[in-house]
């Protein structure tokens, strides 16, 4: 009885499988965190920027450009550094548009994510850091979510471990399928011969959890502005990003024997420092009427009249024949003139 309980401490197990099926139609894991990810990344955004002066919508308008360039911005980043998965010999290309197998660099996803975004911004004349900033803690819990989609895939995990909270992985067969590793299923719950490995995947989970966390406390505190909450968040990320990199035991190139994924870690949390150090006198948060956007005229809106009010001017005062007979028909101290004025 011991000894049970001792082995169920020692690891945790892997889910059987990370794909169902309704008929021929295959509900993935992997796809269904991506998008929950992505709905409660655009509903937090929502709030935050509707309680830092914005105009609701804006956000949703906003991640129209920057979702998809994104989603291909991620997918290009990993086919690139992990071109050996998908071309060469025995490869076939065409899985690099299956995007639902698992594969989205973050890298990539944030840069053409960004255009995309700066592109929203321009057409919408908002400013793209205060949106940055808006979005930092929830991009941040979107990659946490998203995370638990590589432990369905049984992916990003690292070495072997005796750790109590190993991961043990198993062997998935599709008897349709015999190379669809991720949509088989564990038949008999077969150990790979490394597990139970170290879940790299829930390091960076529960890191990125932290990390919008302290996202949000320093942007409270200090009323970070002009993309500074947004670098906090980059910096946050890339330096758990490192180590948690290091644990990994996937297939990865390298550059001097240290993992791509690592460098570029190493380089982003740089520029992020940079960035801060860079931005410290800009100056307090943005105005709120920044964040609304240029209020433009439509066609059918009157010109405004030439003796309108204005806040802080005072209103144009004329003097015509009409105006004097009616000031002297409503004023008993005031005789009526005996003769129209002269223009």
């Amino acid at each position: 009885m011991i000894s049970a309980s001792v082995q169920f401490l020692a690891s945790f197990p892997s889910p059987d499988r990370g794909v169902w099926h309704i008929g021929p139609i295959p509900i993935r894991a992997y796809a269904l965190c991506i998008i929950a990810g992505i709905i409660v990344a655009l509903w937090w955004s929502e709030r935050r920027w509707v309680a830092r002066g914005g105009t609701k919508g804006t956000v949703i308008d906003v991640a129209v450009f920057a979702v998809p360039f994104g989603l291909v911005g991620g997918r290009l980043y990993h086919v690139i550094t992990d071109h050996q998965l998908y071309f060469g010999e025995g490869k076939n290309p065409i899985n690099a548009l299956k995007i639902w197998d698992g594969g989205l660099g973050i890298w990539g996803a944030v840069a053409l994510g960004g255009l995309g975004a700066y592109i929203a911004c321009r057409r919408k004349g908002i400013p793209l850091p205060a949106m940055a900033d808006t979005m930092a803690p929830a991009l941040v819990t979107a990659q946490a979510i998203g995370r638990i989609g590589n432990y369905f895939n049984q992916e990003l995990y690292g070495a072997h471990t005796t750790l109590p909270w190993g991961l043990e992985i198993y062997q998935r067969i599709n008897p349709d399928n015999p190379g669809d590793t991720l949509g088989g299923i564990a038949t008999g719950h077969i150990p790979l011969p490394d597990s139970p490995v170290q879940p790299t995947f829930l390091y960076e989970l529960i890191w990125d959890l932290l990390v919008a966390l302290l996202v949000v406390w320093a942007d409270k505190k200090f009323k970070l502005g002009h993309g500074r909450a947004f670098c906090v968040y980059v910096a946050g990320y890339t330096l758990g990003r490192t180590w948690i990199e290091l644990l990994r035991a996937d297939e990865a190139n390298h550059i001097l024997g240290v993992r791509v994924n690592v460098w570029v870690a190493i380089l982003v949390f740089l520029g992020a420092i940079i960035a801060l150090y860079v931005t410290r006198n800009l100056g307090p948060r943005e105005a709120p009427e920044l964040l609304r956007g240029p209020v433009l005229a439509t066609d059918d809106s009157p010109e405004p009249a030439a003796d309108d009010d204005t806040p802080g001017e005072p209103a144009e005062v004329s003097v015509s024949a009409d105006s004097s007979e009616s000031s002297g028909s409503s004023s008993d101290s005031s005789p009526p003139p005996t003769e129209d004025p002269k223009p």
